[in-house]
């Protein structure tokens, strides 16, 4: 047996055994990794290497865009934003039936992307639309399900740490091209999920509002121009090469500073410190993912794991269709049990080097890898996205998977798009002369 099979399968299953019994995720990565790499190198040189190169992984510059993103999508959280969006998204659904429903839908769209986190949106919108909903004769589990369906399409739609991090782990994709390629892929989600709503509140009966007047559209508008403007700041800062993602990030963190405590006078000193201490244990928890992930990274490579994973996928067949078709069921199916960062931090060295042998750009294939595993975000048994929306929204799983099943069918189809048609994710990013 080569080297190669023998780390491979010895990561795999230490990992799974350890995930089974309940260690986390980043310290199953660095025991699986060392025990492999100790096949090779013996521990006494096992160690010391692993321990470098965890240290080597996150002592790079541009990670810094990570802790400043998540303290500038907490302060967002938690200063008053997703009402002012909810109004504005209110306006912009008008009397489309079931516009409650597609109010919540363009909500998530808006504050997932300023928030940067999918499951910030499915608490915040599930919060306030989930009574609203219910109170207008929504079935409570119809509305939960379109909540937690439409909160991941912030983490395609920029300013997205999780594109950061496939930029990171790829060897340098351009930050600004992975953000304006994601624009297209999350917003067909969010579209894709609102034509299923929209014959469902046909079904129903389930009316639109009463159109609002021009001067209360401007009014609402007005009203959240300020929280849209940090998207604008940042993505069109970056991709124009005025600052990079890091000092992007610092800038959003400053914008939503000014935003919440001066504008909108919506966080006090104390709700701040305690917004710090909990991005500070986010980043550190994504920053020794990223660490432990560096360690298997360097495992595979030494080992040659991703050269032998690629013969194996490209043998499936010589059609890169079944071949495309094949990678992205392995992603949903990792989805489902592996939580976003530390999936795109495994796979994208796995993965990568068989879709460039397909003839797929990074670009195309880093927004594939993140919509697959923003699906399994959503998906039982783990999808954090998925729990946290059914928490707020206090329905039972087995009551909202029936709901969700018509979503995700809309889902997969634009998977299959941005997968087969290079367009949808090239487009904007090739549009402002990124190759």
């Amino acid at each position: 047996m080569s080297v190669a099979v023998t780390a491979g399968l010895l990561i795999f299953f230490t990992i799974v055994i350890l995930l089974l019994i309940g260690i986390p995720i980043g310290i199953a990565l660095i025991v699986a990794s060392i025990l492999a790499i100790t096949q090779v190198l013996g521990f006494s040189a096992a160690i010391p290497s692993s321990a470098l190169k965890m240290f080597q992984g996150i002592n790079i510059f541009t990670l810094l865009a990570i802790p400043f993103f998540i303290l500038a999508g907490n302060i967002m959280n938690k200063g008053g934003i997703a009402v002012r969006l909810i109004n504005l998204a209110t306006a912009m659904t008008g009397r489309i039936p079931g516009s409650l429903a597609q109010t919540n839908v363009v909500a998530n769209m808006l504050f997932g992307s300023v928030s940067g986190s999918g499951t910030a949106a499915v608490s915040a919108m599930g919060s306030i639309m989930g009574p609203i909903q219910k109170k207008e004769g929504y079935d409570e589990n119809f509305t939960a399900a379109i909540n937690i369906a439409t909160a991941p399409t912030g983490l395609l739609i920029p300013p997205s740490t999780a594109l950061i991090t496939y930029a990171l782990v790829s060897g340098g994709t351009s930050v600004a091209a992975l953000f304006l390629g994601g624009v297209i892929p999350g917003v067909l989600w969010g579209i894709s999920c609102m034509i299923v709503a929209f014959f469902y509140a046909k079904k129903k009966g389930y009316v639109g509002k009463k159109q609002i007047s021009l001067n209360e559209f401007l009014k609402v508008a007005l009203e959240a121009i300020p929280s849209l403007l940090l998207i604008v700041i940042v993505v069109f800062g970056i991709v124009g090469g005025i600052f990079t993602a890091t000092e992007g990030s610092a800038i959003a963190v400053v914008y939503s500073l000014l935003l919440s405590i001066i504008f909108y006078k919506t966080i006090s000193l104390k709700e701040l410190y305690a917004i710090l201490i909990d991005s500070a244990k986010l980043s550190a928890i994504i920053m020794f993912l990223i660490g432990a992930s560096n360690i298997m990274a360097w495992v595979m490579s030494f080992t040659g794991i991703p050269d032998m994973m690629a013969n194996v996928i490209l043998g499936i067949s010589d059609n890169p269709i079944i071949i495309l078709l094949a990678i992205n069921i392995l992603l949903l199916f990792v989805g489902t049990f592996m939580d976003l960062t530390p999936a795109i931090l495994i796979f994208t060295p796995i993965l990568l080097p068989v879709c460039l042998a397909l003839g797929m750009t990074p670009l195309h294939f880093g927004i594939m890898l993140t919509f697959n595993l923003c699906i399994g975000t959503i998906t039982p048994p783990v999808g954090n996205i998925l729990f946290a929306g059914i928490k707020v929204s206090n329905v039972k799983l087995e009551k909202v998977m029936p709901q969700l099943l018509k979503f995700y069918v809309a889902i997969f189809v634009v998977l299959l798009l941005v997968t087969y048609v290079p367009w949808f994710s090239t487009f904007l990013p090739s549009l402002a002369g990124f190759s």
